[in-house]
């Protein structure tokens, strides 16, 4: 057997072993000291390290760095914590990226073809394909909650005040629709309005595309030569990518422990398949009449995702998540457009939580909903969440405001807080899958998604190119 493909074997086997370990420790099935099972453990995750070391790419190194920090929350929870530090840093320095990001990529995708005429067909198939994946995911955000009842039972005592969650003011349908537009450009980046930052690109590019050839080219080269800038900027941060999303693992588990899925796991278990079910009914039969390569588009979107999983931010995947729809075939001016708007308007995960949270909260309270006050509720907050996407946890601020609207108690708010950070890793990934398939799909209905061959999508750098010019995809 070749030296490559034992490596892989070899790993698989190890991590099998420690897992099954692991749970057998858990239920007295066998009763090995606290020193050997760590031994056992770090012995599985240095044999993943070196699987990391033979593969060299960042995707695979964020996996490794995943497991090696929730061994670190696990066993060492005190330092864990105070890793939270290096996630931070690395949500920053993303956060950083985001504004002028979508500014230069938007402005040259409009302004750059002076086809105002596609711009608006872009913009309807967007919004209604939009419209259509979230409200099929808020239905099934509804069902699975009144399948397995899951906030029936809760008791009151899990419900711990958390300091950090500030009362939420109630939202008019004024206040809705004043937040989508920016009075002060600064002021929206510097808040991460994403739906602001959008309307203001959009605008811009507009006004940018009325004007003579003579004035707009400077300012097209200005952008492109800004967008092409943030790419390369985002390559070098995506170097620290495994170090900041290993910190917010460790911190993670180090914070809540492993024990808390004992407390809320039927809520949880919940949501999880809830997101499968959406996956598996909704996103792949879209895929697959869109034609979209389905195992090349796992390919492009596995290092996003993992960013987004690990940091709980869909914002922090946007810069990976639109370099590799690009690479993937669809058009600069599609991923431009499409991928910004669907983060305020395409929030696939956060609207199946929402809707399933809302309905959790009322069941553990006592109060019976019929199905007319769901939907009332849900569609409410498919409303009230657009644009939340780029902040960790945000959809709890969203739910609290909800639960003062419809006069439900706050206190089943505070128990999901205790495995939010869980929850949230699931519903982000979903965020961030949803809208790289909602590109390739609109791409498809314009008749421009030019599927590229394989070499150099993920991972592969082009041998061809100089040393400066290759995608900065493996660790040295």
């Amino acid at each position: 057997m070749k030296k490559s493909s034992i490596i892989p074997l070899a790993t698989l086997l190890s991590i099998t072993i420690a897992a099954l370990l692991t749970v057998l420790q858990h239920y007295n099935f066998i009763n090995l000291p606290a020193d050997v099972m760590m031994a056992v453990r770090w012995a599985c995750i240095g044999v993943l390290l070196g699987y990391g070391i033979q593969k060299r790419s960042l995707t695979t190194w964020i996996l490794v760095s995943m497991v090696v920090g929730a061994e670190i929350g696990y066993d060492f929870p005190d330092f864990a914590v105070n890793l939270s530090v290096l996630s931070k840093v690395f949500l920053k320095l993303i956060k950083t990226i985001i504004a002028p990001l979508i500014f230069g990529t938007l402005v040259v995708g409009i302004a750059g073809h002076s086809n105002l005429k596609q711009v608006g067909s872009m913009g309807w198939k967007a919004i209604v394909y939009f419209e259509i994946v979230t409200t099929l995911a808020l239905f099934i955000g509804l069902a699975a909650i009144n399948i397995t009842r899951a906030g029936e039972g809760i008791s009151m005592n899990l419900a711990e005040v958390n300091n950090e969650i500030k009362p939420v003011e109630k939202q008019t349908a004024s206040d809705i629709i004043l937040h989508v537009f920016p009075e002060n450009i600064a002021k929206s980046v510097a808040e991460g309005q994403v739906l602001q930052i959008v309307i203001f690109s959009v605008l811009f590019a507009i006004g940018l595309a009325m004007v003579s050839e003579k004035k707009r080219k400077p300012m097209l080269e200005f952008c492109d030569s800004l967008s092409e800038v943030m790419f390369k900027f985002t390559n070098i941060i995506m170097y620290f990518a495994p170090i900041g999303v290993g910190a917010a693992i460790a911190y993670t588990v180090g914070h809540m422990g492993l024990g808390i899925l004992v407390n809320l796991f039927q809520l949880l278990a919940t949501l999880y398949v809830a997101l499968l079910a959406f996956v598996l009914i909704v996103l792949l039969p879209v895929a697959l009449i869109a034609r979209v390569p389905v195992v090349r588009f796992l390919k492009a979107i596995s290092g996003p995702v993992s960013i987004a999983f690990a940091t709980t931010s869909s914002e922090a995947a946007l810069p990976r998540a639109m370099e590799e729809m690009v690479k993937l075939g669809v058009p600069r001016k599609i991923v431009a457009f499409v991928m910004p708007t669907g983060y305020s308007f395409n929030l696939d995960g956060t609207t199946l939580y929402l809707a399933l949270a809302s309905v959790f909260v009322a069941q553990a309270a006592g109060i019976e909903l019929s199905w007319e006050q769901q939907l009332v509720m849900v569609f409410t907050l498919m409303l009230t969440s657009k644009g939340v996407a780029g902040v960790p946890r945000a959809s709890l601020v969203i739910l609290l405001g909800t639960v003062a609207s419809f006069d439900l108690p706050v206190w089943p708010v505070f128990a999901i807080l205790g495995i939010d950070e869980l929850m949230d890793m699931a519903r982000t990934s979903i965020n961030v899958t949803g809208n790289c398939l909602a590109t390739a799909v609109v791409a498809r209905w314009e008749g421009e998604l030019d599927i590229q061959p394989e070499t150099g999508v993920v991972e592969t750098t082009n041998p061809e190119l100089p040393v400066a010019e290759a995608e900065p995809k493996e660790l040295v």
